[in-house]
């Protein structure tokens, strides 16, 4: 007998998390893996995006419930931190300021997913707007802003990146709404993330 949920309420939020864990691994182990890195950073981001839908098309007890949420912000660490964080190294942003900047982000990363699991706890209301930017937007944003070093010189590169890693922090925990995906949004973000994938994995 194990501890924890392991049915299919939750299988896709595992899988984004050992996609996430091989996009490190590339990271650290391969000197040309940047590319893949950021396309497992998208996958998780797939899964991330359908994890709920999927979740809520299954009979969960209460339990089942919270489980998955809890689950859910523990993985959002891995996935739209931790790797993120990794890709940025890998980036050499290794200077004072960009490692203060990127501490920040996790702090800020960090302190967003707490604050969406308080407000879920006691809100039992179906939720149309999100509080301050989404952790897992990073999956979006970052391979998007990363198409610029093709077009810019490795310096300017460098510094955009570095501000756009700041705007994301800030973002992550200022108090405005964000819209929660639902319906033709769910098709726009996957058809988006399919193209980012070819991209990465078979054009660049």
């Amino acid at each position: 007998m194990v501890i924890g949920k392991w049915n299919k309420s939750v299988i896709l939020t595992y899988v984004g998390l050992i996609v996430s864990i091989l996009g490190i691994f590339l990271c650290f182990n391969y000197e040309n893996s940047i590319n893949l890195a950021i396309a497992c950073l998208i996958i998780a981001g797939i899964c991330d995006l359908f994890d709920g839908a999927i979740a809520r098309k299954c009979k969960r007890t209460e339990e089942e419930k919270n489980f998955g949420i809890q689950l859910d912000s523990l993985v959002d660490v891995i996935d739209f931190i931790a790797l993120p964080v990794t890709i940025l190294f890998k980036l050499q942003m290794n200077s004072w300021y960009q490692l203060i900047i990127i501490a920040i982000f996790a702090v800020c990363g960090v302190a967003r997913l707490a604050y969406f699991n308080i407000t879920v706890e006691n809100n039992d209301a179906p939720v149309k707007y999100y509080k301050g930017l989404p952790v897992t937007y990073t999956a979006l944003i970052f391979p998007v802003f990363y198409l610029l070093k093709y077009v810019l010189s490795l310096n300017i590169f460098s510094i955009v990146y570095t501000i756009l890693v700041l705007g994301v922090a800030m973002l992550n925990i200022l108090n405005i709404k964000i819209i929660k995906p639902k319906g033709i949004a769910y098709v726009i973000f996957s058809i988006l993330a399919i193209g980012m994938l070819i991209l990465y994995l078979g054009v660049l």
